[in-house]
């Protein structure tokens, strides 16, 4: 068992829970021996919301071809990458663990195409952010419990979702309503395991994309060779592995790469949390700055590859004309649900909200949760026909 850190968030020591939680026996331990952190693990990963996220997308669509990441597969690969991290600094690991499968819940079909379009029919109602839905989906919309909505996660793990990227100053509306509830700090910068579950991340897509990228054939190596951590990587695997196939050698690229990126994030780390001489999890908090970071050379060419991630995948003409397409699917059925709330699901409809913002919020919270083909078969029934790109 690995011993934590003074700076680690503990169990024993959480802020708890929104709702006092009691068995009908009254019994504390008929579910098995899990601490607080273990338990909000489980909790997400029972969700209908983590569920879901198997038919979303990721970079390519979610119904397009059985190799590509979606939203499921890229949140086990950041738990996968967090946990590493976490327990070589001796940070808890199930907090972690739990941050990095929760982070993307609320993300609608279609990735960010899809969060765009939401985006912008809720212009004239707060707007639409997926870090806000990932609270409001944990802390309403799932109703698994007889007694409260919402999953009823500890404190910490809520604070982590909503600042794992910093202090949110400025919060939409969503963030701001879970503030008001549980009282978030959004001012302070999260725990060293929220920190390692956003950085997490980061390694996680930049360097599955490109395994999925050249899957698709949209990148190849002749042009990663432009961006200089692959280049360097990319010399290193072909003097180990010589007398392999390029697809052999790509695929152990990503993995070296992933582990180099960790290393630095390991040793950065370190040297940060010697040098702010924090003891506690509150100096965590009130540190003024991430102690979880990259060197300032890794992070120089870890913006450098995402840069070569958005013009040469992302912002791909294959990608721009499925998310063009997506746009469309989730545009038209958030007027259509406006214009007529009674083409809503009879579940939806018993809880329609009659004023705005409300109203819009409600048709928001029902497409957000969607997969990609269940937004497509709902823009079937209720709009017409769509015309979706091939897929890969």
């Amino acid at each position: 068992m690995t011993v934590l850190a003074p700076w680690a968030c503990h169990p024993a020591h959480s802020r708890g829970r929104l709702h006092e939680e009691q068995s009908k026996s009254g019994a504390t331990g008929e579910r098995g021996p899990r601490d607080a952190y273990q338990r909000d693990r489980d909790r997400i990963v029972h969700s209908i919301a983590f569920r879901r996220l198997r038919h979303k997308t990721q970079v390519f669509l979610a119904p397009d071809g059985d190799h590509f990441r979606v939203r499921l597969t890229h949140s086990l690969e950041v738990a996968q990458i967090g946990r590493t991290i976490a327990r070589t600094l001796g940070l808890n690991e199930d907090l972690t663990e739990a941050l990095c499968l929760a982070h993307d819940i609320g993300h609608p079909p279609f990735g960010h195409a899809g969060e765009d379009a939401l985006k912008a029919a809720m212009i004239n109602s707060g707007g639409f952010d997926h870090n806000g839905h990932t609270l409001r989906t944990l802390m309403r919309i799932e109703r698994a419990y007889p007694r409260f909505d919402g999953l009823n996660l500890t404190w910490e793990t809520l604070e982590g979702l909503a600042k794992h990227n910093g202090p949110a100053r400025h919060p939409g509306w969503a963030l701001a309503e879970a503030d008001r509830e549980a009282a978030l700090e959004l001012e302070t910068w999260a725990s060293l395991e929220a920190q390692v579950a956003a950085l997490a991340d980061d390694i996680a897509y930049d360097n599955h994309d490109i395994d999925d990228g050249l899957r698709a054939g949209l990148l190849c190596v002749d042009q990663l060779l432009a961006v200089s951590l692959v280049a360097k990587g990319w010399d290193r695997v072909r003097s180990l592995f010589p007398d392999v196939s390029e697809r052999r050698q790509a695929r152990e690229l990503v993995r070296s790469q992933i582990g180099v990126m960790v290393n630095d994030l390991i040793g950065e780390t370190k040297q940060r949390i010697a040098e702010s001489g924090v003891q506690t999890v509150a100096d965590i908090r009130n540190a003024g700055r991430a102690l979880v970071a990259f060197s300032s050379e890794m992070r120089t060419a870890e913006r450098d590859l995402k840069r070569f991630m958005y013009a040469n995948l992302y912002h791909h003409p294959r990608q721009l004309e499925a998310a063009a397409a997506a746009h469309q699917v989730v545009a038209g059925l958030f007027a259509a649900f406006h214009a007529d709330p009674a083409t809503m699901p009879a579940e939806w409809r018993a809880s329609l909200p009659a004023d705005e913002p409300a109203l819009s919020r409600h048709i928001a919270d029902y497409i957000a949760g969607m997969t990609d083909r269940y937004a497509i078969r709902e823009y079937q029934r209720v709009v017409g026909p769509v015309t979706m790109p091939d897929g890969f």
